[in-house]
């Protein structure tokens, strides 16, 4: 038995209620700022209490999403920029159920840490926060887990779930898909969730996080930092004009991995992969780590984060809106009939086009390094500590 100054406390198995407790504090006002007119409860319940209005609903679907961000995490602990990490879960989020035909409605966050930072938290949920409110969501209630042992100190993991609404005759399913539909592709901003382990080992064993890259336009981290683009007010838009057949986010697997998830049984795809110019980061990629074009076509989005399928009659109607979101729509593919037996037509990949330079009006976004950051080693073998978890409503 341990007495006096020797005895065991939470704190000393690394566990502090009082940092917890600070971050409550801290992140309120972040996640109050997201409420609207649904949200009943406060902060701090049990659990968080939601309205929804159905009125303007037939037939009211509920649609759900849970989701990461993967090792971006690496390079946003690398560099201390924490806000964009959140606004990349949340738009990643928003978009898996808004290619279903769903309205979000709110959102809830899971963060873990090594050792709770209050002030590294807030900066995430601020990041949260400023996601739902463009999205028009309700960041309602989340979870904050201290757990030694488990993550290295200054180490954190995310995950968000998204709850959103749709008339059930107005699902996007894909089901009316029929062979000659086409394949409208809207660009992304890099590599956005998906695809950063590979990434991270071609690309920061011949380059810095803080160093310029002039093909980027921007340092290492700032491109790898980019935000994960919300496609709601394109969708949104889509969905007023009804000539989308079906919608695929375009996160692992690829292009032609997720849209392959939305055709009926019996049809296959057809990609022109020449069809828009490929990012300059997935170009690198390839060069750096000899990478053959087949496992570039799998583990990254090459630079198409959404892709809409339409019949060819509607393929302007679609081009047009892409454009007026500035989402340089290009036609990237059509529908065929399944042959022999795949579920999709293998196409090889081409050589990558010569990579895109960026628009004039289309400056990478700047995510405020304001001095040279001196990248800490990747994460090294932890030491076996006491595993333990305390848990907090954050919201």
């Amino acid at each position: 038995m341990q007495s006096g100054s020797d005895s065991a406390t939470y704190k000393s198995a690394g566990v502090d209620i009082r940092a917890g407790e600070e971050t409550v504090d801290r992140i309120k006002n972040h996640a109050k700022s997201t409420f609207n007119s649904s949200v009943l409860s406060g902060i701090g319940h049990f659990g968080a209490f939601f309205k929804p209005d159905f009125s303007a609903y037939k037939e009211p679907v509920l649609v759900s999403s849970v989701d990461g961000v993967g090792t971006k995490l690496r390079i946003a602990i690398n560099t201390g920029i924490h806000s964009t990490i959140g606004q990349c879960l949340v738009n990643h989020c928003v978009n898996d159920i808004a290619v279903c035909g769903a309205v979000p409605l709110y959102f809830m966050d899971y963060m873990a840490f090594g050792k709770l930072n209050p002030r590294v938290a807030e900066e995430i949920v601020a990041g949260f926060a400023k996601a739902c409110r463009e999205n028009g969501v309700a960041l309602i209630g989340g979870e904050t887990a201290e757990m030694p042992g488990l993550y290295q100190k200054r180490d954190y993991d995310l995950s968000g779930t998204i709850v959103g609404i749709v008339d059930r005759s107005k699902i996007i399913d894909g089901s009316g898909i029929q062979e000659g539909d086409v394949l409208i592709g809207f660009r992304s901003n890099g590599l956005h969730t998906n695809g950063y382990s590979l990434a991270r080992k071609v690309l920061l064993a011949e380059f810095r996080l803080e160093e310029y890259i002039p093909d980027f336009r921007c340092s290492m981290a700032e491109e790898l930092l980019k935000l994960h683009i919300s496609y709601l007010p394109l969708v949104t838009e889509l969905k007023l004009l009804d000539a989308v057949k079906g919608l695929a986010h375009i996160t692992g697997g690829g292009i032609e991995g997720n849209t392959k998830r939305i055709l009926p049984e019996g049809l296959a795809l057809d990609i022109n992969w020449d069809a828009w110019p490929h990012l300059p980061v997935f170009k690198m990629i390839q060069e750096l780590g000899d990478i053959p074009d087949e496992e570039m076509r799998s583990a990254f989005n090459l630079g198409i984060g959404l892709v809409a399928v339409c019949s060819p009659d509607n393929a302007a109607t679609l081009m047009t809106a892409g454009n007026k979101f500035r989402l340089h729509p290009k036609k990237i593919g059509t529908v065929i009939k399944q042959k022999n037996g795949s579920s999709s037509k293998k196409v090889i990949m081409p050589p990558l086009p010569e990579a895109a330079k960026p628009e004039p009006d289309e400056e990478p976004e700047k995510h405020s390094i304001i001095s040279v950051v001196k990248v800490p080693d990747e994460i090294q073998p932890w030491s076996e500590q006491p595993e333990e978890k305390t848990g907090s409503n954050n919201q």
